[in-house]
Parts: C-alpha cells; sequence; structure tokens
C-alpha cells in the first residue's frame, strides 16, 4: 500500500522510533495521528514533522481499553477514515532474571506490549477492512525470536507480537489489508528511559559489540515494508544476521547471544 493520502495512525509516535515513523510518513504524503503517553513527546514530533494540520496528536495509553475504543472515532474526526496502523509503542523491562522481576513489572511489559497492541488492533481493525486498501504493521524484536539475558519476559511479550501478526496475515490474506511484523534489533534510542529502566553496568560494552541502526533508517525500513506489503521486516543488520544465525543453528545462536550479552546481567 502507497502511503501517500493515506491518513496512518502510529502508536509510540513521540519519541524514537515511532517518532521518525510518523515524520517518515509524513515525508511521502501521509496524514498521521500520531500517538503516545507522553504529551510533551508528541508536541516534539508535531514540531519536527513539521507538518501542519497533516499531523494530529492523541494522548493516550494504550492499556487503557475504553480509550483505546475511543480513539478511532477521534482520528476520524481529526484526518477522516484510516487506512493504516503502525503499533510501535513498547517497553522493556529492567535488566533482571524472570526469578527476579516483581509480578506488577512483569505484568506491566505484558500489558503494554501485548494487550496494548492487542487492543489498537481491535479497535482500528474493522475500519481498516472498510477501506479499499489498509494495511496493518506491528513492531516485534529481534528478541521475540531470540533470547537476551535479563529480557525473557520482554522477549516473551515480542515473541507473542510476532504471532498475533503473523496470525492476523492468516485471518486477513482474502481481505484489502496487508500486515506486516517488524522486528528491529539495536536501535539508537531511549527505550532505557521511556521504560523507566536503569541502565545496566555492562550494558555500553554489549551493545558497543553491536552497530545500532538510527531511528530514520528504522522509520524508512518500516515504511518501506509498508509500501512493499511484506510481512517480515528486518531492521539492522544484527537482526538480519542473528535471524539468519537462528534459523541454520538455534542452539548455536542462544550460546552465541548469552555470551556477549551476559554482561547486562553483572
Amino acid at each position: 500500500m502507497k502511503v501517500a493520502g493515506k491518513v496512518m495512525v502510529v502508536t509510540g509516535g513521540g519519541s524514537g522510533i515511532g517518532r521518525q515513523v510518523v515524520c517518515e510518513l509524513v515525508r511521502r504524503g501521509a496524514r498521521v495521528a500520531a500517538v503516545d503517553i507522553r504529551p510533551g513527546g508528541l508536541e516534539g514530533t508535531a514540531e519536527l514533522a513539521g507538518a501542519g494540520d497533516r499531523v494530529a496528536t492523541f494522548t493516550v495509553d494504550i492499556t487503557d481499553r475504553p480509550a483505546v475504543d475511543a480513539l478511532p472515532a477521534r482520528v476520524v474526526g481529526a484526518l477522516g477514515p484510516v487506512d493504516g496502523l503502525v503499533n510501535v509503542a513498547g517497553i522493556i523491562q529492567p535488566f533482571l532474571r524472570v526469578a527476579e522481576l516483581a509480578p506488577d513489572t512483569i505484568q506491566r511489559v505484558i500489558d503494554v506490549n501485548l494487550h496494548g497492541t492487542l487492543h489498537t488492533v481491535q479497535a482500528f481493525l474493522p475500519g481498516l477492512l472498510e477501506r479499499p486498501e489498509g494495511h496493518l504493521l506491528n513492531v516485534s524484536s529481534m528478541g521475540g525470536f531470540l533470547p537476551v539475558p535479563g529480557q525473557t519476559i520482554y522477549g516473551a511479550t515480542k515473541a507473542a507480537v510476532r504471532l498475533l501478526t503473523e496470525g492476523l496475515y492468516a485471518e486477513l490474506l482474502d481481505t484489502p489489508v496487508g500486515v506486516t511484523v517488524v522486528f528491529p534489533g539495536a536501535v539508537s534510542t531511549d527505550i532505557t528511559g521511556n521504560s523507566g529502566v536503569a541502565v545496566p553496568g555492562g550494558a555500553e560494552e554489549a551493545g558497543a559489540r553491536y552497530r545500532s541502526t538510527s531511528p530514520e533508517d528504522a522509520a524508512r525500513t518500516i515504511v518501506d515494508g509498508i509500501e512493499a506489503d511484506r510481512l517480515h521486516v528486518f531492521v539492522g543488520r544484527d537482526a538480519r544476521l542473528m535471524n539468519l544465525i537462528n534459523r541454520l543453528a538455534p542452539l548455536r545462536s542462544t550460546h552465541l547471544i548469552q555470551r556477549r550479552m551476559q554482561d547486562l546481567l553483572g
């Protein structure tokens, strides 16, 4: 689906990859509803996009089901019928082993990454099915197919997002709605700060072993995936390489990532 002239909704649009996806969609001629829990971030996105009335901002907590259910009507009122949904919003967990995580911390990660994504999908999908063509994109993670020490619950939610999206692809094959799932590797965003997570002592050393993708490049790859109607999109050389290794030798890839990232757990 070409995005020019389309109305697109982007969750997590107040920072990082989501902000740059908003800007990239605007650059390609779309009108965009940027959704985020932080109003200040949305103001920054609107200013950066510089698109006037082609960007509308909505401060919404995607874990709040009634607020999400009310969102489609609000977006239609501001921009018109919605043609595409891009779910970028997500958080990581504290860099701890599963046994060390508090139950409310686990629940928060599940609520944002899985339930929040499901809420927006169910809210917007009926409208997408009424359009001549539409697109639904959910961001998973390299951690959704490859275990990362200290991010097991995060990875579990992102693996669920992957299967949710692939299931939607199968369900929507005979409809005008295309479906994409995205697997970013390391992207240079402030996801730790936005998640309220402290940066572990070994993070810089572990992260230095991988070259990060810029949010701008990630956004271009994501929007390219929409326009090419691809099911799977891998963002960054690390995600593409680890996907290949994991498919050929899954046990070896697990040992490899454990050795390289174990400093995240001290």
